[in-house]
């Protein structure tokens, strides 16, 4: 008896890495605040943020390794044109180069000692970048030159980005101030940016563009501005959400995922014509989103936040009745044991207080580390089924717990492989 209440006492205690579907964090060995991330593939990858923070994996971020920038201060942006050659900057205009995957980060320089928010190489020449006080610089040679670009605004210019093509002349630039929101455009490699009307209110943070014509710019006031001819005209999209939208990421035309303050992840699989909310996992205020293909993605946030998802950020769960059941309950899974999916179900009875019952749903290992959580989300009264995959566990002993305002309950299942 005593062995059994230690091991549902420690299912309080421990907090560790969770894996599985949905969004689940990825502990990152520090607690400053990330403000950017940029993967190559799925096992490479960098982050950068507060105290000059840079961050690297190899193992899609199963392990991230500090690398020393050699800068003080922020870093707002980082991006890897090869798996050598990559770039950092942020505060006080610190820019730092690496030409051996960030074992060595070197000094740039230019004219701007300002903050520097967002950079982006189309090739391993040239570059932009762009920040406070409405400034943008390019180069021509990889960053040993940075020239200061036209630019008539004042106001904080956040993210940049060149849609793929040919010639990657065509670029944008979104920012703002408390009441306007600003999208810049190019069509000559920078030469000339003109400011695009239609834009809004709303300051704007991020902005992605999946071909020349169509992007997305997101920012406060959960604001989504969207444009099919290349930002002559802008439209309205509902995100959901009245919570900041800092990055936005897509891996094709229809699929894209935007991320904000109080841990705000939605989606879209048709354009942006619905955003759906997800499930993040976390409170944090996330500043960065991005995706590999239509499945593997990570977001950074503050006090070093790193979510990470194999599965485009679904929780499987599903009303398979919507009866309402006579009391509450949670079943034994099945099958028990299982190899490696298995179904958990239970159910919601009414509460004269509620019309809605906040639901969390985790799965721990035998020594009562949380390593996944399966929902966590308001319900309506009814019965539910979800999925649990246990690829990627070891083999063993697992609880998983439900949990209502007044009703907890505990059972066992078994993983064998």
């Amino acid at each position: 008896m005593r062995k059994i209440i230690l091991v549902i006492s420690l299912l309080f205690v421990f907090n560790v890495q969770s894996k599985s579907q949905g969004w689940n964090r990825q502990v990152s060995s520090t607690t400053n605040f990330l403000y950017c991330i940029d993967f190559l593939n799925a096992q490479t990858g960098w982050a950068c943020g507060q105290n000059a923070t840079i961050l690297k994996t190899t193992n899609g971020g199963t392990n991230w390794l500090s690398q020393q920038s050699g800068a003080t201060g922020f870093l707002y942006t980082i991006f890897f044109i090869d798996a050598n050659t990559g770039w950092s900057a942020g505060q006080n205009g610190a820019i730092r180069k690496t030409t051996n995957s960030g074992i060595n980060w070197s000094m740039q320089t230019s004219s701007f000692t300002q903050f520097i928010y967002s950079l982006f190489f189309t090739d391993a020449n040239t570059g932009y970048f762009a920040g406070s006080q409405g400034i943008i610089f390019k180069t021509t040679t990889g960053g040993a030159n940075w020239i200061p670009q036209q630019s008539t605004l004042s106001n904080t210019l956040s993210c940049i980005y060149f849609p793929s093509s040919s010639t990657s002349l065509t670029g944008y630039i979104s920012g703002g101030s408390a009441t306007t929101g600003t999208v810049l455009k190019t069509v000559n490699g920078g030469d000339n940016w003109v400011q695009l009307s239609g834009t809004g209110s709303n300051w704007l943070f991020g902005i992605y563009f999946t071909d020349m014509l169509k992007g997305w710019a997101g920012g406060i006031n959960g604001a989504l501005l969207y444009t099919s001819d290349g930002g002559n005209n802008w439209t309205s999209q509902s995100s959901g959400t009245v919570n900041r939208i800092v990055s936005l990421n897509f891996a094709n035309a229809n699929t894209g995922w935007a991320v904000g303050y109080a841990g705000t992840i939605i989606k879209t699989t048709n354009a942006g014509v619905n955003w759906s909310s997800q499930l993040s996992n976390t409170s944090e205020n996330l500043w960065f989103v991005d995706f590999i293909n239509s499945n593997s993605g990570w977001a950074a946030g503050w006090t070093g936040t790193i979510m990470h998802t194999t599965n485009g950020g679904v929780t499987s769960i599903k009303q398979v009745s919507t009866e309402i059941p006579f009391e509450y309950n949670l079943f034994q899974n099945y099958p028990n044991p299982f190899n490696p999916v298995t179904k958990i179900k239970f159910d919601i009875t009414r509460d004269a207080r509620r019309e809605t019952q906040d639901v969390k749903l985790v799965i721990y290992d035998a020594v009562g580390r949380e390593v996944a959580t399966l929902v966590n989300e308001r319900l309506a009264p009814g019965s539910y089924e979800v999925m649990f995959n246990g690829e990627g566990f070891s083999n063993g002993v697992y609880f998983y717990k439900l949990e209502m305002f007044n009703f907890n309950l505990i059972r066992k299942m078994i993983l064998i492989k």
